[in-house]
């Protein structure tokens, strides 16, 4: 049940309506977890800010899809795992795919690789092994692509524990755990 229930983005004002404004813009909707952090303007903007800034970066969408599906999955986040379904497949997963990344797993050999060091980032709360990030490097993954995956793994578990600490009701097609 909802802890912290979305602000109406119709009642928003100043800056808080002009950030849900820009969202709906892109999106076309504003998602309810979107909508939560609305009630802190520097959360929502934070939030849009570092995603955006990850937009430009060297990792595709669709590995950045697998890390969210992967760490939705280990933090058992329902919201991310949902959304980040919808938003997988949308950015070129399939079935197969999103449930491999949900696992950890894929069938490219440098997203399996991404995956691993995404999930010892968050299973150890970034105090990876030395042969961990070897094993990165061996894989193909630049410093920079090391870099980005400690970020996205970071902007998912903030929202992993936004959504655990609100619980807003999922309005993407549910998907369980």
């Amino acid at each position: 049940m909802t802890r912290i229930q979305p602000l109406d983005p119709s009642a928003a004002t100043g800056h808080t309506k002009e950030l849900l404004d820009a969202v709906k813009a892109k999106l076309g909707v504003v998602p309810n977890m979107m909508r939560t952090m609305a009630h802190a303007p520097a959360v929502l903007e934070s939030y849009l800010g570092f995603s955006g800034a990850l937009g430009k970066g060297v990792l595709s969408l669709k590995t950045r899809e697998a890390i969210a599906l992967a760490i939705g999955q280990a933090n058992r986040c329902q919201y991310c795992v949902s959304a980040h379904t919808l938003l997988g497949t949308k950015a070129g997963l399939n079935e197969a795919a999103v449930a491999a990344a949900r696992s950890g797993e894929s069938d490219d050999a440098k997203t399996a690789a991404t995956l691993r060091l995404a999930l010892a980032i968050n299973n150890r709360q970034g105090h990876i092994h030395d042969s961990e990030l070897s094993a990165a490097r061996a894989a193909g993954l630049s410093d920079a692509e090391i870099m980005e995956t400690v970020a996205v793994v970071s902007l998912n578990v903030f929202t992993n524990y936004v959504n655990h600490v609100a619980d807003p009701q999922i309005d993407f097609p549910v998907v369980s755990l």
